[in-house]
Order: C-alpha cells, then sequence, then structure tokens
C-alpha cells in the first residue's frame, strides 16, 4: 500500500475528531482538520501538502487559494452546493471538484414543506400572541386571513431536482397543485411526477399560493427572485427558501414584505451568513417590529440537519474523496467542462 493520503478539511463543521471520516477512509488517509472561516489562518504549508481537500462552506477555495494547492488531487465539498468554489480555477489546475448530493435530501424538503406549514397554518401568530398572553389572547381567528386550506393551493417550485422533486412530491400529498420551472429538467419528467411543466420563472410565480426555491446557485439565478419576481407574486403568496441565500436579493424581499407585495417568508439561508445585523430586513426581524412580526421566518441553515443526515454528507464524501485517491473513480464531479482532455 501506499504512504497515506493527506487530506486537508480547512472547515469542519463537527465537534469530534473526524471520527466518522476516518472510519469511512481507513489507513488511506492522514487527516488534518481545522475550524476556521479564514484561509489565512491555516497555514501555506499545509495547503501546500495536501493530497486533497475535504471542504464545507465557511472557507472560500478562490483562484489565488487554488495557486496554493501544489500537490492536491481532488478536492470534495462535505456537501450539495459549491459556489464557494473556484471550479474554472481548479479545473484548469488539473484539480476535479466532486460533491456530495446524495444527502439531506429528505430533510430539506421536509422543511421546506415545514416553513410553508408554518404560515398557512398561524403557527408563529398564534405562538407569538399566546407567549405574550396565554390567556387573553386565545383566539383562534388571529391567524386570519393567511391561515389557509391547502387543497388545491397552488405550488410554484422553482428548480425540480432531487430535493424540488421530494418537496413536489409531498406538497401533493397535501392536495395542492404543484407547477414546476426547470429549464434543465429533461422533458417527460414532469408526466412522471404529476406536476405542471412551466416554461418561464413568471408563470411559475402567477398566481401561486407558495413558491419554493430549490436551484443551485449560479450567475443565472443569483438574485433571480428580486424586485420583478415579487411584483408578479399575488399578495398572499408565500416565498419558501431552503436553496442558496442569493437566489433572494434582501433588500427586495425587505421591500415587498413592506409593501405588502407578498403575504411571508421563510428562509433558511441568506445571502451573508451569519447576516449582517444592520440590514433593514433583519434589523426589523431582531426588533420584532410589528409590520413584519409573523411574517418573517429564519433559520440558520439548519434544514439540512439531523444526526443522520450529518453523517451521510460526512460518510459519502469521504468515500468520493477515497475513492477517487485510491482507484481514480470520480464521482459527482461538478467542473469536468474545465478538466485537462
Amino acid at each position: 500500500m501506499t504512504a497515506p493520503f493527506h487530506v486537508l478539511t480547512p472547515d469542519a463543521q463537527y465537534a469530534d475528531d473526524a471520527v466518522v471520516e476516518r472510519r469511512a477512509a481507513g489507513e488511506h488517509v492522514r487527516w488534518e482538520i481545522h475550524r476556521q472561516r479564514d484561509a489565512a489562518k491555516i497555514p501555506d504549508d499545509s495547503w501546500a501538502a495536501a493530497d486533497a481537500l475535504l471542504v464545507w462552506h465557511e472557507v472560500k477555495i478562490d483562484a489565488a487559494l487554488v495557486a496554493r494547492l501544489k500537490n492536491c488531487r481532488v478536492i470534495v465539498r462535505a456537501g450539495v452546493g459549491f459556489d464557494h468554489i473556484d471550479l474554472e480555477a481548479a479545473g484548469r489546475a488539473g484539480i476535479p471538484v466532486c460533491n456530495t448530493p446524495d444527502y439531506g435530501t429528505s430533510e430539506v424538503a421536509d422543511h421546506a414543506i415545514a416553513l410553508m406549514l408554518a404560515f398557512r397554518r398561524g403557527i408563529p401568530a398564534y405562538h407569538d400572541r399566546l407567549r405574550r398572553d396565554p390567556a387573553g389572547l386565545f383566539d383562534a381567528a388571529a391567524g386570519l386571513p393567511h391561515v389557509a386550506r391547502l387543497r388545491g393551493r397552488r405550488i410554484g417550485i422553482a428548480g425540480l431536482g432531487r430535493i424540488g422533486t421530494a418537496t413536489a412530491l409531498r406538497a401533493k400529498a397535501f392536495g395542492m397543485e404543484v407547477v414546476a420551472y426547470d429549464p434543465y429538467l429533461p422533458h417527460g419528467q414532469e408526466i412522471a411526477l404529476g406536476v405542471t411543466r412551466v416554461d418561464t420563472l413568471e408563470q411559475a410565480l402567477d398566481r401561486v399560493d407558495v413558491v419554493s426555491l430549490h436551484t443551485p446557485l449560479t450567475p443565472e439565478t443569483r438574485g433571480m427572485i428580486g424586485a420583478r419576481a415579487f411584483g408578479l407574486m399575488a399578495p398572499h403568496a408565500v416565498l419558501v427558501n431552503t436553496a442558496r441565500g442569493a437566489i433572494v436579493d434582501l433588500d427586495a424581499l425587505w421591500e415587498a414584505l413592506r409593501a405588502n407585495e407578498i403575504a411571508a417568508a421563510g428562509l433558511d439561508v441568506l445571502p451573508q451568513e451569519p447576516p449582517p445585523a444592520d440590514h433593514p430586513l433583519i434589523r426589523a426581524y431582531a426588533a420584532q417590529e410589528d409590520w413584519i412580526r409573523d411574517r418573517l421566518i429564519l433559520t440558520p441553515h439548519a434544514a439540512w440537519i439531523s444526526e443522520a443526515s450529518r453523517e451521510d454528507a460526512r460518510r459519502l464524501s469521504t468515500e468520493t474523496l477515497v475513492r477517487y485517491l485510491v482507484d481514480g473513480h470520480l464521482r459527482n464531479c461538478v467542473n469536468e467542462a474545465w478538466l485537462p482532455r
């Protein structure tokens, strides 16, 4: 056997000593584990010596950092999103980048539906009122007019990949009509799922009661839900984002909620995480100003979280990394277009 491969994790999202990773990799890997957000806090020698990177989402892998990877053969993302990795720079350096798309699907879809249900059943309004005065504010009508029957309502889903599909199936179980927009979906998939396919984002936003986002963050989708999109949505509509924060223009969302262009928003992801405390939307949310109370729910990029999902992300990403280092088997590569032919 060859000497163990040196694998660097700059931004580990677990507290233990890589227990899952060590078990999955066995004797093939020598681990170097950091918990940083700033790449500069990790020694240059560590970047240069690494045979592979197993990364989460805190440290940006930009072109300047890729240039410091003298021995790196592969970068594996322990998660789905890879917008913080310069795919082109890695590819031109001959480094494949792989993600881990086969974990957390159920959790994220469940979370999207939970955010929808929270508003459509008035949970934030009831909870807030009863917490303030359990006896005096014991009033079922307090949730109106946003409380609504789900059966027969329409949900617009942007992105019908794994998680979008799982969300669509859950919505159908509630008796909702699903309208899906995904220009990259093979034709006929919508028939198998029993959903209505539309050709434009505008059609997915028009006359729907809920909009749920499940697209990757790309130049095409960055800021996709902005002032124009909010103008197309119904005043009673709820926006749910469990995908990537920068898909939604936070300034435009602030204006849309203030102007009552939409009813509410449930966000698990934000353009900047943690969010800036001085952003007007975040400031109003933290102060629970009357106009936004019960209309905005934030969760801390937690849609994917469960013990089972966390272990899957760690194990599957490690298996992807080791299979490539040991056998040259490449799976879930997301930058093949830039790799040398």
